[in-house]
Parts: structure tokens; C-alpha cells; sequence
């Protein structure tokens, strides 16, 4: 999946990719930049 880094500031695919559950019940995936190591995250099933 593909998410936008921040300290990259481009999008990338997304490394280690997990669904999460975000407090008001959302879903999400999270995962690392494979680049920078950098924590990404995006809102949203897929």
C-alpha cells in the first residue's frame, strides 16, 4: 500500500503494513518508509 512519507516528502510504499483501529472506531494501516525508516500511516480500508 502506498502512503506519503513526511520526512521523504513523496509517496512510497509502504514497509511492515498493519490495520489498526483508530480511537473513534476508523480504520488505518501503519507501517514504516522503507527509504528512511519513518513511521507512515494512512487513514482508511484497503
Amino acid at each position: 500500500m502506498q502512503a506519503y512519507c513526511l520526512k521523504c516528502r513523496t509517496q512510497r510504499e509502504m514497509r511492515d503494513a498493519k490495520q489498526v483501529t483508530l480511537k473513534n472506531g476508523r480504520p488505518a494501516t501503519q507501517g514504516l518508509c522503507p527509504v528512511c525508516g519513518t513511521k507512515m500511516f494512512r487513514i482508511g480500508k484497503k
